[in-house]
């Protein structure tokens, strides 16, 4: 039985709400806005569990933030508008190729402090959208507070054989040349950190338990610290939902890329963070993903941003104030 069955039981889910509605309906003769409604109505058919106490469409809702983020384009459009802004006020980044590849390249936006700590953003977008550029708005908390803020562009799945695997070798790669090249612009190679949202945080969580010394030839804790925001840490039931729609789950890859099961490479500090207006599963994964830590007898800081849907959280970042942005400065020890 999954660690968190006997939570979702007690829980109200959406299954637990339809039917409670349900119920109303057929003994009262009203709805929930007080509307007539007959009882042929009522009953609210739901499909046999595939994950936890979820059917296949919940599931699907769960893992499809557009379900839970009516304002999706309206952050969107304040995410590019404040990216645009903070371009203005600093300048363009500088742009380095990390590979041999047209998009495995990289946006640096420089400190003026000498020997400068680097923060390396990994942004989400499902796999399968999203560029650095559209995250620019992350920079200027860095950039004022002392450190290099480094985002990677790399490969939508949809271009890689809906295959997550080379993604994964891309961002790792992108870090590697950080390390080797961070004195090229005034960073210090030996204070290098990480995070990441959304498919992001996933990525980063890869990054995370990637064995540096064995695959890249670099120190086993390349990377110093680590936020992972609203991410995913265990593939098992994001490969059941409507995402293996479009990326091409095998076993290998669900092993491989789930960081959850590789505490054992985590060398490293991480935060974990989520917020309360997220779909159940993103939050039921940060919580257990920073439980496993734990357990594995890791460093760990579980953040929980009260009324953040999976959107509004991450701009935090962008804040000293805000809940990502004062911890990710005090892991950083600029703050």
């Amino acid at each position: 039985m999954h660690p968190d069955r006997e939570l979702y039981s007690h829980r109200v889910t959406r299954r637990t709400f339809l039917g409670a509605a349900g119920a109303l309906i057929a003994t009262t003769g009203t709805g929930l806005a007080g509307k007539a409604v007959s009882a042929q109505e009522a009953p609210i058919v739901m499909g046999p569990f595939v994950w936890l106490d979820m059917d296949q469409a919940e599931l699907d809702a769960a893992y499809d933030q557009n379900v839970y983020a009516a304002n999706l384009q309206q952050i969107v459009n304040r995410y590019a508008s404040n990216s645009e802004g903070v371009r203005e006020l600093l300048g363009a980044p500088r742009r380095f190729a990390y590979g041999p590849t047209s998009i495995e390249g990289l946006d640096v936006f420089v400190t003026k402090n000498p020997d400068a700590p680097v923060h390396i953003f990994i942004h989400g977008g499902g796999w399968r959208s999203g560029l650095a550029r559209e995250y620019a708005f992350l920079a200027e908390l860095f950039v004022h507070a002392g450190a290099h803020l480094v985002i990677p562009d790399f490969a939508w799945v949809q271009d890689l054989g809906d295959s997550l695997m080379p993604m994964a070798e891309q961002v790792r790669r992108a870090v590697a040349w950080v390390y080797r090249n961070a004195r090229t612009f005034g960073g210090d190679p030996d204070r290098i950190f990480i995070s990441g949202h959304s498919a992001g945080g996933h990525l980063a969580g890869v990054i995370l338990t990637t064995d540096w010394g064995k695959d890249f030839n670099l120190p086993d804790d390349t990377v110093k610290g680590g936020l992972f925001c609203s991410g995913m840490f265990d593939l098992e039931p994001v490969r059941l939902s409507a995402r293996s729609a479009y990326v091409k789950f095998t076993d290998e890859m669900e092993t491989a890329l789930s960081p959850q099961r590789h505490l054992d490479k985590l060398n490293a500090p991480v935060i974990v963070a989520y917020g309360t207006l997220e779909t159940p599963e993103f939050q039921r994964q940060s919580r257990d993903f920073a439980d496993a830590v734990r357990k594995a007898g890791k460093s760990v800081q579980l953040l929980v941003g009260e009324g953040y849907n999976h959107f509004e959280i991450i701009e935090t970042l962008a804040n000293p104030y805000g809940i990502l942005g004062r911890s990710v400065l005090k892991q950083m020890k600029l703050g």
